[in-house]
C-alpha cells in the first residue's frame, strides 16, 4: 500500500475516541520494527522523522525511498503516513519536495502572527499536493534535535486561530515534554486540553512527549480529543536496554554474534514490544 496522508486515519480516530501512534524512526531497524508491528496489530501508523534523524539517514529522499521500499517488500497493507516531526519552515518545504505524505510545521517559537502567516502558506501547498499538515501552539517542553521548549500551556484562542487556517491536526502544549519526565513533573493540564478541544471542535489534537505519561492520563487525553500521540524516547530506551543486555551477556562474542543482524535483533524486538504496548493503550488495534 502506498503512503497516505494522515487526515483520514486521524478523522476516524477522533470520531472513534482512540489515538494513532506516531513512532519516530532513526534507521532501518526502527522502521522495519514499527511497520511489522502495525501490520501485525492491524493498526494505522505514522512514521515520524525529525530533521536531525532525516540528516542522519542521509536526507529526506533516502528516507522516502527506504520507507516506500519496505511497504512493498514487507507487504504492508495498513495505512502508513510518513511525517516530518517538529519541522522548520525550510524543512517542511524540503520534505514536501522529497515525497513525504505529511508534515509538521513547528512555528510555536514565532510570534503568533508569524506562526499564522507561515502555517497558512504551508497549508495551501499541502492542500494542493494532498498532504496532511500539523501545526503547533505553545511549545512542548524538553529538547528534540535542538528545538527547546519550556512545556508551556497553549492559549486556546491562539489554537483556534491556527486551527481555522485549515491544518489537519494541531499540537497544543498542555505541560507535556520530550524525553524522560522529571520526578517533579506537574502532569498534563486537562483544563487547557478541554478548553482547546472546545475551541477547535472536530480538529484532531496531538500529544507530543508520549514517553512516560501514565496510562490513565493518556486515556483521559484521548477522551478529551487527542487523536495522535508521539512516541520516540521510549523506543530508544527499549532498544538501548536490550542491546546492552545482549552485549553484557557476552552474546556478541559467541559464534557470529557480532553480525549486526544478530547484534541488533534484541533491540529491534524490544521496539516491537514497545510499539505493540502503545498501540493497545492508544486503542488503534484493528482500526486499519
Amino acid at each position: 500500500m502506498p503512503l497516505v496522508n494522515a487526515k483520514e486515519m486521524l478523522t476516524k480516530a477522533k470520531a472513534g475516541h482512540y489515538a494513532v501512534g506516531q513512532f519516530n524512526i532513526n534507521n532501518l531497524e526502527w522502521t522495519k520494527s514499527i511497520l511489522l508491528t502495525a501490520q501485525e496489530m492491524n493498526s494505522p501508523v505514522i512514521l515520524g522523522v525529525s530533521e536531525g534523524a532525516g540528516k542522519y539517514m542521509c536526507g529526506y529522499k533516502t528516507v522516502v525511498g527506504m520507507v516506500e521500499g519496505m511497504l512493498e517488500g514487507l507487504n504492508i497493507t495498513v495505512p502508513v503516513a510518513l511525517h516530518l516531526d517538529h519541522g522548520s519552515y525550510e524543512g517542511a518545504k524540503a520534505c514536501i519536495e522529497a515525497g513525504f505524505s505529511s508534515i509538521m510545521f513547528d512555528g510555536s517559537h514565532y510570534p503568533i502572527d508569524e506562526n499564522i502567516a507561515k502555517t497558512k502558506e504551508l497549508v495551501a501547498i499541502c492542500e494542493e499536493k494532498g498532504l496532511s499538515i500539523e501545526a503547533e501552539v505553545g511549545s512542548i517542553g524538553g529538547e528534540e534535535d535542538g528545538v527547546v521548549g519550556a512545556g508551556e500551556c497553549a492559549d486556546p484562542d491562539e489554537c483556534k486561530m491556527i486551527a481555522d487556517l485549515g491544518v489537519t491536526m494541531l499540537a497544543a502544549g498542555i505541560g507535556n515534554i520530550h524525553g524522560k519526565y522529571p520526578a517533579n513533573w506537574a502532569g498534563l493540564s486537562f483544563e487547557t486540553l478541554a478548553a482547546v478541544q472546545e475551541k477547535t471542535g472536530t480538529m484532531p489534537l496531538v500529544l507530543h512527549g508520549g514517553t512516560g505519561i501514565p496510562a490513565d492520563m493518556i486515556k483521559k487525553a484521548i477522551s478529551l480529543g487527542v487523536s495522535k500521540i508521539n512516541v520516540n524516547t521510549e523506543c530508544q530506551l527499549a532498544f538501548q536496554d536490550a542491546t546492552r543486555k545482549y552485549i553484557e551477556a557476552g552474546k556478541d562474542l559467541e559464534g557470529k554474534g557480532f553480525d549486526p543482524r544478530k547484534l541488533l535483533a534484541p533491540g529491534s524486538e524490544a521496539i516491537k514490544a514497545t510499539v505493540r504496548e502503545k498501540i493497545e493503550l492508544f486503542g488503534s488495534a484493528n482500526k486499519a
